[in-house]
């Protein structure tokens, strides 16, 4: 019996994620990419001869355990994530630590009593939400944004600003007063009110591509999975027997062909079929939102207080809502990440000046003369993710033709657009594809 054949067009996260999976199962496939570097949004890039950094800093939480089990799955080692206690700490303004040693919610109510900065009126603002939360089992009116989800539990202007807009923008990339509460309620459902292992934050110490991508392709390599870098996929044309690739240097049909680009691609893809117009607009319609990092390297003996701080934002405060230190997990000592999440004032900013006032946001949070920086960078990803807004339409898996495939971070789920987002949507995807082959192996 001939042994199914797959192609994958994107080598993302998702691409890569789908690509193993249907791999692991016995089926031969072919990983598209047009560019020479994994990771699709989520890589490391080559700056100025000897400096590799991401082209946006990411943090993963406990409960993203898709993504987890993928690195387990092709031999990443434990030691590629640094796995922290929750940890929220704003230099001089709020420190919060949930105590990784006890069992939930006492590892949260723990670090809560014990945290410095917030008031007795603030901690119950946060418990007061929680249970509101609870209470609903986590369902909220789809129109709700997290501001109106804030304003409805009552909470206190510090908890707002200092950890409920600022966790609402790093997990979902989308300003308060145009975020999906929906959406926001699932992360802390699956992380703040569940285990204290779920809540732990999980920090990459190795750049992007090497975290997943690489190993992933080195899996494939293993089991006759073939991966064409710099192999661009321009067009899909439906032919007898499936799918023929425009790009593609062979000349067979693809009986099943999945789209895991980013989503400003995969229309023009899904377009070019002829039969796809309808989901072609729905995805092209999507809203976006950026993600700036701005690199700072500024010597040995350069460290922050904790690797992950955050950093207070606003039109006097600064541009910036975490800063990492790359020194503390696994990178050249004195280098930080400052990063600037959805779309504000910042982006009409020329780099020079981002450059500055990040410096300068960073040296008042610190309560120091901070060294100019040896080196320093900004990398835009204009569109980063999908604005998580109420009611945005997100597609599932399958298109309306036969053996044509989507997987994204973009597409529907419980979570925002994450990289646990994306390695779910393929892993659905891949199994959705053995569903119908029938094929076990």
């Amino acid at each position: 019996m001939s042994v199914p054949v797959v192609a994958v067009i994107g080598a993302g996260y998702a691409g890569l994620a789908c690509a193993v999976e249907l791999a692991r199962a016995g089926v031969h496939v072919t990983v598209f990419e047009r560019s020479h570097t994994l990771g699709g949004r989520a890589r490391v890039v080559h700056k100025d001869h000897h400096w590799r950094v991401d082209n946006g800093q990411h943090i993963l939480i406990g409960a993203y355990t898709e993504l987890t089990r993928l690195l387990r799955l092709t031999g990443g080692s434990p030691k590629q994530l640094a796995h922290l206690p929750l940890t929220l700490h704003v230099p001089g303004r709020l420190h919060l630590k949930a105590a990784a040693a006890l069992p939930a919610p006492f590892h949260l109510a723990t670090g809560l009593l014990w945290a410095k900065g917030l008031s007795w009126a603030d901690k119950v603002a946060m418990v007061g939400m929680m249970r509101w939360l609870k209470k609903r089992d986590f369902r909220l009116p789809p129109e709700m944004t997290v501001s109106g989800l804030l304003r409805e539990t009552r909470q206190t202007p510090a908890m707002i600003e200092l950890v409920w807009v600022p966790l609402c923008v790093a997990a979902l990339n989308t300003p308060a007063e145009d975020a999906s509460a929906q959406i926001f309620a699932n992360v802390l459902r699956d992380s703040l009110a569940a285990s204290a292992s779920a809540s732990e934050l999980l920090i990459p110490r190795v750049d992007l591509s090497e975290l997943f991508p690489v190993p992933a392709a080195r899996y494939l390599a293993t089991r006759r999975g073939k991966l064409r870098t710099g192999n661009a996929i321009d067009a899909l044309h439906p032919v007898e027997g499936g799918f023929r690739l425009e790009g593609d240097p062979g000349s067979q049909p693809w009986p099943h062909v999945v789209v895991a680009t980013a989503p400003y691609h995969a229309d023009t893809l899904l377009a070019s079929t002829g039969h796809c117009d309808r989901l072609a607009a729905q995805i092209d319609a999507l809203p976006h939102e950026p993600i700036v990092s701005v690199y700072l390297a500024l010597g040995k003996d350069q460290k922050l207080p904790e690797p992950m701080i955050g950093l207070v934002n606003g039109a006097t405060a600064g541009p910036a809502q975490w800063a990492f230190d790359r020194g503390q997990l696994g990178g050249p000592e004195g280098l930080m990440a400052c990063v600037i999440s959805a779309s504000g004032p910042h982006e009409a900013l020329p780099r020079d000046e981002l450059i500055l006032q990040t410096h300068a946001q960073l040296e008042r949070h610190l309560g120091r003369r901070l060294p100019s920086p040896e080196w320093s960078q900004v990398i835009v990803e204009k569109r980063a993710t999908i604005a998580c807004r109420p009611g945005i339409f997100r597609p599932g898996i399958r298109t309306p033709m036969r053996g044509l495939w989507l997987a994204g971070d973009y597409l529907e789920s419980d979570y925002p657009a994450t990289l646990e987002s994306a390695v779910r949507s393929g892993v659905a995807c891949a199994q959705s594809i053995l569903a119908e082959l029938g094929y076990t192996g």
